[in-house]
């Protein structure tokens, strides 16, 4: 019997610091500049991905007090809201804050895996809350904004493991010489943009395992990626960089172990001449 509630003990106390671990949110600083000489341009992006409002330890004032005092040009926010449908009174709160952040090139939002849990209906009122709280949401489609006269495009593909992503389209008018910034949820994806031209992509989905502990061995399932342990972090894919977010939410259990939760600022540093689109691709 005490050995029985020795380890009902550990395994409580063991489950409650896992718990703790969701409010651990760290804020990561990632600077990516080009390799092109000339002057540069720095875009400053605020990047928000799996929020998963059925498991989220933090609320939206705590985000605020954490950012408040950032200067922010974007915000990418790279899918994974949601996946019940009576959770979508939670999301505007959170919104708000990203509008108060006042980010001068607007917040830009793509689809995850989870989101498409919502099916019709449920499906389009999430779109349409993303919109009204100022979100421009991207799905296979494109946005070009302007720096200091010059165009970067912001190209939005659709969610890679349920199979909405669509290349061609996501790319269709574009030139390989522009400088093109891309947002997904499946960084997965990567490994089909052999032909096509990105400078940096954003992505999410894995939560570096969540349960890191000994090693994340349940994102096998997940792709080629986790197979070669790409699951968290900055990597490069064709020479080009791609940043896996760790996750803001929790999914399944609201627990980590071997992972925290994450709010990433990404520093871009762009040559005029890549956002003029005369850059050698």
């Amino acid at each position: 019997m005490f050995i029985l509630l020795t380890f009902i003990l550990i395994s409580a106390l063991a489950i409650y610091r896992a718990y703790i671990n969701t409010k651990d949110v760290t804020l990561k600083r990632i600077k990516v500049m080009s390799n092109d000489k000339g002057p540069h341009m720095n875009l400053r992006i605020l990047q928000i991905s799996d929020m998963h409002l059925e498991n989220i330890s933090i609320t939206p004032e705590e985000i605020h007090e954490k950012l408040k005092n950032e200067t922010i040009d974007l915000i990418a926010l790279t899918g994974d809201y949601l996946d019940r449908k009576k959770t979508l009174t939670k999301l505007p709160a959170y919104l708000e804050v990203f509008q108060k952040l006042d980010p001068k090139y607007g917040i830009y939002a793509v689809f995850g895996n989870h989101d498409y849990v919502l099916k019709n209906t449920s499906f389009d009122k999430l779109e349409k809350i993303l919109n009204k709280y100022g979100c421009k949401t991207l799905r296979n489609e494109h946005e070009m904004i302007t720096m200091n006269g010059h165009t970067v495009n912001l190209i939005g593909i659709d969610d890679y493991g349920t199979g909405n992503s669509d290349l061609e389209k996501s790319y269709q008018g574009l030139s390989a010489s522009d400088y093109n910034l891309v947002l997904t949820h499946d960084p997965n994806i990567v490994l089909d943009l052999d032909q096509q031209h990105f400078d940096y992509l954003l992505s999410g989905h894995f939560h570096n395992g969540q349960i890191h502990w000994p090693k994340p061995f349940h994102l096998a399932k997940m792709g080629k990626l986790a197979r070669q342990k790409i699951v968290q972090g900055l990597h490069h894919m064709y020479e080009k960089p791609f940043y896996i977010s760790e996750g803001l939410g929790q999914t399944g259990i609201n627990i980590r172990v071997g992972s925290r939760p994450e709010i990433t600022i990404h520093e871009v540093g762009i040559t005029k001449a890549e956002a003029s689109g005369n850059a050698a691709s």
